[in-house]
């Protein structure tokens, strides 16, 4: 199993509690700002914005504040000008991590960053010192409740997807990102039920981690998921099913 989609299985959990859904709101709409800046506020001719609403649905966001949100980016509204950076480091037992920002501070960014990092074992790295460690590929979380392998993968072949993975109680489907929006379309029309989908860094190799490591490993995504300029976290890890069952967080 992938140490990514593991730990894409936790946030799933954990966002069903609801417990942040501040948090979710504040980063949904910041992408909704920067997919309307960036492509144009209609999610029929702008993908990245289209999934972004999608996303801000599913989150339950209430309507006038996506509509906000979009004109925020479009600057039909006063806003916000959010930057997108990449920071790279590494964690505990030397995995890799990956991160997506958007901020309209990046010196109370990577200072935050730097900070999490050090207090969770793990360092901030320099530029591209582990982005050559990943792959950019379009990513689908199934449950495999939701749909037989046959079908799923059928569908998806289809649609424009590379492969498909099992990975526990789920499958994963990997597309080329350009082709992201065109499975998850097939596996709509199909009313296929899709738990995760994202444009991703998905790791060439994994790393192992065991015992306390793999505790601090979690407990560092975990922190750095949770900052509000932090979009998106991927890193190479793998952990044991018994690991991520007795971590507590």
């Amino acid at each position: 199993m992938s140490g990514h989609s593991k730990w894409a299985s936790i946030k799933h959990k954990k966002a069903a509690t609801d417990s942040k859904r501040g948090k979710i709101f504040t980063k949904t709409i910041k992408e909704l700002s920067v997919a309307a800046r960036m492509g144009g506020g209609d999610p029929d001719t702008n993908p990245r914005l289209r999934k972004a609403v999608a996303d801000a649905k599913a989150a339950n966001m209430p309507a006038d504040n996506i509509k906000r949100a979009i004109l925020k980016g479009t600057g039909e509204l006063e806003g916000v000008n959010y930057e997108e950076i990449t920071y790279e480091g590494y964690g505990p037992g030397g995995v890799a991590v990956f991160l997506e920002i958007l901020t309209d501070n990046k010196n109370r960014t990577v200072a935050d960053l730097r900070h999490l990092f050090s207090k969770n074992g793990g360092n901030l790295g320099e530029s591209g010192c582990v982005a050559w460690m990943f792959s950019r590929q379009g990513y689908i979380v199934v449950e495999k409740a939701k749909a037989s392998e046959d079908k799923l993968l059928e569908i998806a072949l289809e649609a424009g997807a590379e492969d498909l993975k099992e990975d526990g109680s789920n499958f994963e489907i990997i597309t080329p990102p350009d082709s992201l929006q065109d499975v998850v379309e097939a596996l709509e029309k199909n009313e296929i039920e899709i738990s995760a989908q994202n444009v991703a860094y998905l790791p060439q190799n994994y790393i192992q981690v065991e015992g306390k490591q793999a505790h601090q490993v979690l407990r560092l995504m975990e922190v750095l998921e949770d900052h509000d300029d932090v979009q998106n976290v991927w890193s190479n890890f793998d952990i044991d099913e018994e690991e991520i069952a007795n971590y507590s967080g």
